[in-house]
Order: C-alpha cells, then structure tokens, then sequence
C-alpha cells in the first residue's frame, strides 16, 4: 500500500511538474513574441512592411539604425530623456524616503493604536480611487496652485504611489524584529535615530521594489503629464513618442525604435536593483 501511494504520488508530482513546464513555456512565448516583433519592426524600413504575417515576422532585409536616428530626432530624444530621468529619479527618492518613514510609523503602531489603524485603511483605500475620476479637480487645483509643471507631476506622484508603498513597507517590517527597536532605545536611540540607522538600512530589499516599481510606473506613464503639462514644452518621453501616431495612422518602424529606447534606461535601472531583491534577506539582524 505505503509504495502504490508513493508511486501515486511520483506520478501526480511528474504531472504537476509538466503543468508548470509548459505554462512558463507558454509565459515565456507571451513576453519574447512581442519583443521579437518590437527589434523586427524597428530595424525595418516602411517598404518591407506587408500585411501578411509572414512578412510581418520575417527578418529586415538590411539591419539599419536609421530608424532610431529619426526617432531621436522627431522625439527631441534627449530633451524629452533629461525631463523622465528627472521626473523618475526624483519620484523614486522622495517615495523611498517619506513613504519608508510613514510606514515604520504606522506598521509599528497600529497594532497598539487604533489611530494609526484607521490612518493605514484610510491610505489603502487610497488605491481604489481611479485617475479618471481625480484628473480634473487635479488640473484646476494644480493651474491655480501655480505647479502645473514638472514640480507638480513629482507632487502628484508621491501622493499617487503612496497607498500602495505604504502597504508594502508596512508588511516588511514584519521581517524586522521589535527587539532592534528595544535595542536601540536601551542604547539611548530616539525613535528617529533608531529609524535612519538601523531599520532604514534593514530595509533595502523594500527599498529596491518600490524603487523598481515606481520608477516603472512613473517611466511609462502618459496621462499625468498629459494633463498637467499640456502645452509646456516639457514632453517625456512617452508624451513624445505620441508624435509617431496621427490622424491617418502610425509610423510602426519609428515608433518601435522609438520604445527600444526607451526601454533601456528603465531596464538598466532594473537590473541594478535585481540584485538587492534576490538577495535582499535581513541576515544577522539580531545578535
């Protein structure tokens, strides 16, 4: 009977096994596919471009990066770069610092305080509220306020990611023991050095995804600096590459040059912080 049930059990784990081979074969398709079709297109010329899928998947003729030097030139590539890296890095800073510090604050005490319970509700509901019904109060509040520039984009951002960094940083001091807080106060620490010398740097893993996730998400947004800076000459680089689309259709050779570029950044930074979140354990935080 005990060897039918491991026999029984070898075989459903080879099933299983299988299952999850072919889904990340499939995941790994679903993600390659478009990306194959993104360097394909980008290196081509508009002549090699057929409605058929043949030709669509074929290679180009002739591997040119004539296409990325028009794209450069119709974006104002380095303009518009210079105004998502200020935007971006600014955005990550602020969020890592203020929103590590509000969620110390809160994830320490509300368990014990039902005011700091009800504050962390209060901005998770945060993440339940769509743009769509924020984007004109916003517009009018930030003209009148006199930020309706790139000042303001960075405001908004900080409020916007702040539900969702919030959470995150509050369930990962879960993995930071009390007993460095205690340690700390024994030791003549107040709570903002305990913070700044001892949790925030316990915290890089944290640090890292909501560095990576913010960055993403404030790189590849559109609407917000669509709405508020309309018409100021401070274009990123999405906002820019809505050049390549017109009322009578879209340059796809430009525009996919266009979004390689783009990519890179954001895909360097990513790798950068790769590293802290694989490796991103709290080791020997209690001696």
């Amino acid at each position: 009977m005990n060897k039918a049930k491991m026999n029984e059990g070898a075989v459903g784990g080879k099933l299983v096994n299988r299952i999850i081979f072919i889904l990340l074969i499939i995941g790994c398709l679903t993600i390659l596919f478009p990306l194959y079709m993104t360097v394909v297109i980008a290196f081509k010329q508009p002549s090699e471009m057929t409605n058929d899928v043949a030709g669509a998947l074929a290679f180009p003729q002739s591997w040119s990066f004539a296409n990325f030097a028009e794209a450069m030139q119709v974006t104002d590539f380095w303009h518009s770069l210079g105004n998502s890296i200020l935007l971006t890095g600014v955005t990550v800073v602020i969020c890592v610092l203020l929103h590590s510090l509000a969620g110390y604050l809160i994830g320490r005490k509300m368990r014990k305080l039902k005011f700091f319970n009800m504050s962390y509700l209060y901005l998770i509901s945060g993440m339940f509220v769509p743009f769509a019904v924020l984007m004109m109060p916003l517009v009018k509040q930030t003209a009148q306020l006199g930020i309706a520039n790139r000042f303001g984009v960075i405001v908004l951002y900080v409020v916007f990611f702040m539900p969702m960094n919030v959470m995150l940083y509050s369930g990962y001091l879960s993995n930071i023991p009390v007993a460095l807080d205690e340690a700390a106060c024994v030791d003549g620490a107040g709570v903002w050095q305990t913070f700044w010398k001892i949790i925030f740097p316990n915290m890089k893993p944290m640090h890292a995804t909501v560095a990576v996730l913010t960055a993403m998400s404030t790189w590849n947004d559109v609407m917000t600096p669509l709405v508020i800076m309309s018409g100021t000459d401070q274009n990123t680089l999405p906002l820019a590459q809505l050049n390549f689309q017109t009322q009578f259709g879209t340059n796809y050779n430009l525009a996919f040059a266009s979004y390689l570029l783009a990519l890179l950044p954001i895909l360097i930074f990513y790798i950068i912080c790769q590293k802290q979140i694989i490796n991103g354990v709290v080791n020997g935080a209690v001696k």
